[in-house]
């Protein structure tokens, strides 16, 4: 997919590295923490469970908490119960047609151990990809090569590791997305569309993404309006803005049809196993079979909308009481750091931001003023998505996924402490004489092989600067405390 330079070999390497060492701390924390008995989704198992099936489990069973059960439940039972329509269906999907592939195994091993391995498997690799897609797209964007070496080496310390390991949509999400972004950075608009699209079937909030299209469309249109044809050209903009909603919203749409044809249409229900149907009895969860939910008599029938309200209490300011500051504070690192980005790219470019990044400067003496790196004015576009996100997520989401939210979603979340880093670290400059270095073997003659800069930074913890430290103190510490707590249903982001 991209050539194998040395800067994405590293970056390669040390999330090759990040992935098989969370499989392993999830592993160990699993076996020596006893979990939490959290109230959450928790189906009875169908099928029984052999020696090998707990071997797997004892393995792998951290991947399974929270949210993960769903995916899990929907890749082996379908879409049964209402709530289950919060989860969109690109990521089990993806697990089935894994597990297709692991069916010699079905032997000895149950579904549910198949789909545990297809998680360990399919993120390791969705989430390694993202770390080279998200290279590729900060050499694009960026201009800066070690810019975005290290924001790449940052996403693979993550503060939403565990959500990139477990059994969530995060790290595929994450991999459309940033290659999505990156083909759109190329212009091939057509490609940059599908995977967006695809996005869009795995988390909701694919849907936003449609911004980065319009605003390339508007972008061309204005850069190449001429006065010959104006309105043959306006018709042009505002067709090609339609295609671009309606690719981004299909997903979505259909997803919600099919709900539509499960709960409202007479007929349409699957038969359910005895076990779920008590369960669903126990537990208060509407299946099909029963009365009609209210939201199919809605004008704009959305069950995304109605679950989102009535299961999780999801709106505007509902989150916002005293009991939930505990949750406040966990997100308050990535939210300070992206409304610090925020304030860092508007002061520099007002007049930028002013004209919506569609007319850069007022005379062509200060384009080039700001130099390449996360100020650069190719930055616009994302930095607003950013801030829709971060404004979204804090006024009208459970306040705690934002890091995973924002950490899974936008790259500036890694470009801004990258431009920090190297900004405002004398010792990485010092580190860079060393860590970049001619190659030995049969590498071109001048060649420079860059190395772990973010590691040489840890190893040099003592002597690093306070920005530094926090830094790399939030990754680290968010990286560890995610597996350590999620892993045995304790509450986390």
């Amino acid at each position: 997919m991209w050539p194998l330079d040395p800067s994405r070999k590293e970056v390669l390497r040390f999330a090759v590295s990040c992935r098989v060492l969370t499989l392993m701390l999830q592993a160990i924390f699993n076996a020596i923490i006893p979990d939490h008995h959290a109230e959450a989704f928790c189906p009875p198992r169908l099928a029984p469970s052999g020696s090998v099936d707990q071997l797997v489990e004892g393995l792998l069973g951290g991947l399974s908490r929270w949210d993960a059960e769903h995916f899990l439940f929907i890749a082996e039972h379908g879409y049964l119960y209402e709530h289950n329509f919060a989860f969109f269906p690109g990521f089990p999907l993806a697990l089935l047609m894994t597990t297709e592939l692991l069916r010699p195994l079905r032997g000895f091993l149950s579904l549910r151990s198949c789909l545990l391995i297809s998680v360990a498997l399919l993120n390791s690799l969705f989430s390694v990809l993202a770390a080279v897609a998200l290279h590729d797209l900060g050499c694009l964007v960026l201009h800066c090569p070690r810019q975005a070496f290290y924001a790449a080496l940052l996403f693979c310390l993550s503060p939403a590791n565990v959500f990139l390991a477990a059994g969530y949509s995060e790290a595929l999400f994450a991999l459309l997305t940033f290659s999505a972004m990156g083909q759109l950075e190329r212009g091939r608009v057509w490609t940059s569309g599908l995977l967006f699209a695809l996005a869009t079937g795995v988390r909701s909030n694919g849907l936003v993404s449609v911004g980065f299209l319009m605003h390339s469309q508007c972008r061309g249109f204005f850069s190449s309006l001429t006065v010959l044809n104006p309105l043959r050209q306006l018709l042009k903009l505002m067709a090609s803005l339609f295609l671009s909603v309606l690719t981004l919203g299909l997903p979505f749409a259909l997803f919600q049809y099919y709900a539509y044809t499960q709960f409202c249409l007479p007929g349409s229900a699957h038969p359910i196993p005895e076990p779920l149907v008590q369960l669903a009895m126990d537990k208060g969860y509407r299946i099909a079979e029963g009365n009609e939910p209210p939201w199919c008599s809605w004008d704009l029938p959305l069950i995304y909308s109605y679950i989102q309200d009535v299961y999780w209490n999801v709106g505007f300011l509902k989150y916002y009481e005293l009991r939930q500051a505990p949750n406040f504070l966990l997100a308050t690192p990535v939210a300070i750091l992206v409304a610090w980005a925020t304030w860092t790219y508007v002061t520099t470019h007002p007049w930028l931001c002013l004209t919506l990044g569609l007319q850069r400067s007022k005379n062509s003496k200060t384009l080039e003023k700001p130099g390449p790196g996360f100020l650069s004015p190719q930055v616009f576009v994302y930095l607003v998505h950013a801030a829709v996100l971060l404004l979204f997520g804090s006024l009208c989401m459970h306040v705690q996924v934002l890091t995973r939210f924002l950490g899974s979603s936008t790259p500036i979340v890694y470009w801004f402490p990258a431009h920090l880093l190297q900004d405002q670290e004398p010792l990485l400059r010092s580190l860079e004489t060393v860590l970049w270095k001619p190659p030995a073997g049969d590498s071109p003659p001048g060649r420079k092989v860059p190395r772990n800069s973010i590691m040489g930074l840890l190893y040099n913890w003592k002597t690093c600067s306070p920005v530094t430290r926090y830094i790399l103190g939030y990754f680290l510490s968010y990286w560890l405390l995610g597996l350590l707590l999620h892993c045995n249903f304790l509450p986390w982001t």
